[in-house]
């Protein structure tokens, strides 16, 4: 039996993604805190940098702005690097908002 994630979501590694420079601390259930720094992110899910210890399938919960609490389940992980999904898709107008948060630099934001 696969101990990975059953995600519902299907798999959009085409989707958009926008440039993003977020550090976030998020919890693991057996690790406890682990800090992440988010690098880019679309609707479905985020890619972060310097990621160590963590296995694909494994849970975590974090804060974000604008969406608040979600799961990010890992999907991938290569040479410090790894790919999230979310548990839910974010909806385009709180995503866009997501997007100015994650996105300090306004040059680097969608256009509107």
């Amino acid at each position: 039996m696969s101990a990975g994630a059953q995600l519902t979501v299907t798999d959009k590694r085409r989707a958009a993604r926008h440039p993003a420079d977020y550090k976030v601390i998020a919890e693991h259930r057996q690790l406890g805190d682990v800090h992440l720094h988010i690098v880019n992110v679309s609707a479905q899910g985020f890619m972060a940098q310097e990621v160590s210890g963590l296995g694909r399938g494994d849970r975590l919960v974090m804060r974000l702005p604008v969406t608040g609490r979600i799961e990010a389940h890992l999907i991938w992980a290569h040479e410090g690097r790894a790919g999230f999904q979310f548990e839910r898709i974010i909806r385009l107008d709180d995503f866009l908002k997501l997007v100015d948060a994650l996105q300090p630099n306004p040059r680097l934001r969608p256009r509107r």
